[in-house]
């Protein structure tokens, strides 16, 4: 990809943040907006138009669905939701990535965030990643989504609001595809609602300024990443259409956000180690491997990295990604003895192998990844029983880290032990509840048992994840066509499918 290309990319990421929620700021009062979005469209509704449009989303091969990564944009975002004032308990938020290299993040009603792996790895510290994402957050605890999706105009919005989703997806792929998308999308939504925008943008740049400080991140760290996002419009000014020049990044909006932090007191705040191996995890994931292994080699020779342990972590993902596998295993050993002379950590002797995990509450996601990499390196090397010793003491000391869990099932199933499997499964449905991929490989586990009416039962319940409510009785109705199961369960699954045709009926009334 040559540099218009990327530049072109960059331009319609940022244009679609920009026409969600446009950045020209030129007012000087900060506007009451109250909440009069709660006149025509509920928190409830508002989530269901979410949902819907993360359905498209999801569907797209772009859409990140990795449990590490998800955790930690969700664990650093209920940290900032914590510290907000403006959140209502009805509200619901759930953070996601997409693998794309541009710099973008975009909210959804409902309170659905996504950020680009582009942004992640381009934030400089938690601090800028934080400041983005509580920005984001103020956009929905102060309903603006709501607001534009509010009165008469309702329903052409919300069409609009869905074909920016696909603009996203479209614009990486091919920058004319998702041109085409975002001009149908401007000519139903932003012209209409443009006098919104400025206060918009500016009420979400004050609350999320305060939400930042709260949660005790840099608050230097919003207007040090918006100031980067204008840098990059700057540099390809020349190249752009006129649009990203009149909706810039402007200078009066990150100085008035100086202006915040300078009347606060300077404030160290160091990045955690999740921080450092979710952005180390993304890199090695990009583009080709042997390429990324190469760079991860460079920085490790040049010690160019802000954490050794993130970058030989990314390192060894990126060569087992590349299928060097016992060069990945060497690593792995040069990994942990790096984590063993880091005094600046407790570490935990692992039982089984006698490697050092991370234990210290604040690390618990770092360990975990760590292990389930280490994990997956063994399984490579065709080390079996290293590897069920390794997962077997990792969820004993992680034992909600979903990527573990789902590791493990998986490797019993590839190793012809589908009952154990589904015996770990019922236990961690206990605790875990409607987890789409636990459904998913509960499948599997069945389809590999013969159990094949409870195989139908549990891939309808991944289609009621989905929202794809007519396939998921589609999938109970096969289920009880074969007949293989004992009165209980048939019992359940009767009740099941009279269920999910009642509110199949009762959303086609409403429509």
């Amino acid at each position: 990809m040559n540099n218009h290309q990327i530049g072109m990319k960059l331009y319609y990421s940022i244009i679609v943040l920009s026409l969600l929620f446009p950045a020209n700021i030129f007012a000087n009062e900060l506007p009451d907006l109250g909440d009069i979005s709660q006149a025509t469209i509920t928190t409830h509704q508002e989530r269901q138009i979410g949902l819907q449009i993360m359905r498209q989303i999801r569907a797209d091969p772009s859409y990140l669905n990795d449990a590490e990564i998800a955790g930690y944009l969700n664990n650093l975002g209920n940290r900032l939701i914590s510290s907000s004032n403006e959140a209502k308990p009805d509200q619901s938020f759930e953070f996601f990535a997409l693998q794309d290299p541009s710099i973008n993040a975009f909210a959804l009603p409902g309170g659905f965030m996504g950020f680009n792996s582009g942004l992640i790895i381009a934030a400089q510290s938690e601090s800028e990643l934080a400041g983005v994402m509580a920005h984001e957050i103020a956009h929905v605890t102060q309903k603006h989504l709501a607001r534009m999706l509010s009165g008469p105009q309702y329903i052409g919005l919300f069409a609009s609001i869905a074909a920016l989703a696909l603009a996203i997806l479209a614009s990486r792929s091919n920058p004319q595809a998702g041109q085409a998308v975002l001009a149908t999308a401007q000519a139903g939504a932003i012209q209409s609602q443009l006098n919104f925008t400025r206060k918009h943008e500016k009420e979400a740049d004050r609350i999320g300024f305060n939400i930042l400080n709260k949660a005790g991140f840099d608050p230097h760290g919003m207007s040090a990443f918006f100031e980067r996002l204008q840098n990059a419009g700057r540099y390809y000014e020349n190249g752009a259409p006129s649009y990203l020049r009149t909706h810039p990044l402007t200078y009066e909006r990150i100085a008035d956000i100086e202006n915040r932090t300078r009347e606060l007191s300077y404030r160290q705040v160091p990045d955690s180690i999740d921080f450092h191996l979710v952005r180390a995890k993304l890199k090695a994931l990009q583009g080709n491997s042997t390429d990324r292994v190469m760079e991860f080699d460079s920085r490790l020779q040049d010690k160019r990295y802000a954490n050794e342990i993130a970058e030989r972590y990314g390192l060894t993902y990126a060569l087992l990604r590349d299928k060097q596998y016992k060069r990945a295993d060497k690593e792995l050993n040069e990994l942990y003895r790096v984590m063993q002379s880091d005094h600046s950590i407790s570490l935990l002797k692992n039982h089984s192998l006698g490697n050092p995990v991370l234990v210290e509450s604040e690390y618990l996601q770092s360990g975990a990844m760590i292990e389930a990499l280490a994990a997956r390196v063994k399984l490579a090397n065709k080390q079996i029983q290293d590897a069920f010793k390794i997962y077997q003491t990792a969820l004993n000391t992680y034992p909600q880290h979903r990527a573990l869990i789902y590791d493990y099932i998986t490797a019993l199933l590839n190793h012809q032990n589908a009952k154990a499997a589904l015996e770990f499964i019922n236990k961690q449905s206990q605790i875990i509840h409607d987890d789409i991929n636990l459904y998913r490989l509960e499948a599997q586990c069945h389809s590999a048992l013969g159990n094949h009416m409870l195989q139908h039962r549990a891939q309808a319940e991944v289609y009621v994840q989905e929202g794809k409510y007519r396939a998921a009785i589609e999938q109970l109705e096969i289920a009880l066509r074969k007949d293989n199961g004992n009165f209980y369960q048939l019992s359940s699954i009767e009740a099941r499918l009279r269920q999910l045709k009642e509110f199949v009926a009762a959303s086609e009334k409403k429509q």
